[in-house]
């Protein structure tokens, strides 16, 4: 079982942090999730890094503020660059010394943006590899749900009026019937061709336990973040991403605009899958997390790590169904 801690943040908010693995191992994962869901969304991934790699990594997963089992907060924090700055107190509390590889999906892909275009200097002394799940570098700009202009207009409209009313309600949390009711609507969303009874079950349990001022107050940082510039000074470092050709929320383009900045980066299009990745295709992504990780151990200084062969070429590549 990872070891629960709780970080403390200067605002006052107080995070719930998991971690697995020695203190003294040769690099710390860490692992960031999506808006609305908290860090049981990576149960798949942090399994399989512990039984593929074992005392060589640490493991690190946290729930957002406003998320999870972590505190809510002030409004006008509910923002990524507030995220970004989070994650460099997280970095600081959990892994100290040694490589670090951030995994982030969709939200949580955008903080390690924010930690990257915020924090420039801890970012390029401490992270030593990067994988993007199912998120964008871009906001909106490529968002229409899988459905026309128009009607992915009229959407956005009652989203961000809804957000703006959402946000102001505080700690509450969305009723569990009411969750219950929209489930349908939620595997429509987040969900590509195919998904367990257990993974729509994890998910609506997950934005059970998130306030409604993050389900609300994130919506407007989110769509108007553009962080491909910052990306564009990350060239050298080990990179993958991956987008299912069915994510109505980042569609492959986002995903492809991140790959067009980072040509070292390995994308990968999973056919038939949606949002959720590491849920829907968990195999996909424990490769690629451990393509790039096997290529920040090979990098570690002789007599901390074991030869190892590196990670295949980087380039394109389409998944299997």
């Amino acid at each position: 079982m990872p070891d629960q801690r709780e970080l403390r943040l200067p605002d006052g908010v107080r995070l719930h942090v998991e971690v697995s693995g020695p203190a003294d191992a040769e690099a710390t994962v860490i692992l960031l999730h999506g808006w609305t869901l908290d860090g049981r969304a990576w149960h798949r991934q942090r399994a399989d890094l512990l039984d593929r790699f074992g005392d060589r990594v640490r493991v690190v997963s946290y729930d957002a503020r406003g998320h999870g089992r972590s505190s809510c907060m002030a409004l006008r924090t509910a923002t990524l660059a507030q995220l970004g700055d989070d994650l460099a107190a997280v970095v600081d509390e959990v892994a100290p010394t040694g490589p670090v590889v951030l995994v982030g999906h969709s939200m949580g892909g955008m903080t390690v943006m924010e930690y990257a275009h915020r924090h420039p200097a801890d970012f390029a002394a401490r992270t030593a590899g990067l994988v993007f799940v199912s998120t964008t570098a871009e906001g909106h700009t490529h968002t229409a749900y899988g459905l026309s202009p128009r009607i992915a207009r009229l959407i956005r409209v009652a989203e961000t009026t809804g957000a703006g009313v959402l946000a102001r309600c505080g700690s509450w949390r969305p009723p569990r019937p009411l969750l219950r009711a929209l489930a349908p609507s939620i595997r429509w969303m987040l969900f590509g061709d195919h998904c367990s009874g257990s993974d729509i079950r994890l998910v609506t349990s997950a934005v059970a336990r998130a306030s409604l001022r993050s389900i609300g107050g994130f919506r407007a940082s989110i769509g108007a973040q553009h962080r491909l510039d910052t990306l564009a000074a990350l060239a050298h470092l080990p990179a993958a991403a991956l987008v299912g050709d069915r994510d109505r929320l980042t569609p492959p383009p986002c995903a492809e605009s991140i790959a067009a900045v980072l040509p070292a980066t390995e994308l990968t299009v999973c056919p038939g899958a949606g949002h959720m990745l590491m849920m829907e295709r968990p195999d996909e992504v424990n490769a690629a997390l451990a393509g790039v990780l096997d290529r920040v151990l090979t990098a570690v200084p002789a007599g901390r790590a074991s030869a190892r062969r590196p990670a295949d070429a980087p380039g394109h590549r389409t998944a299997a169904a």
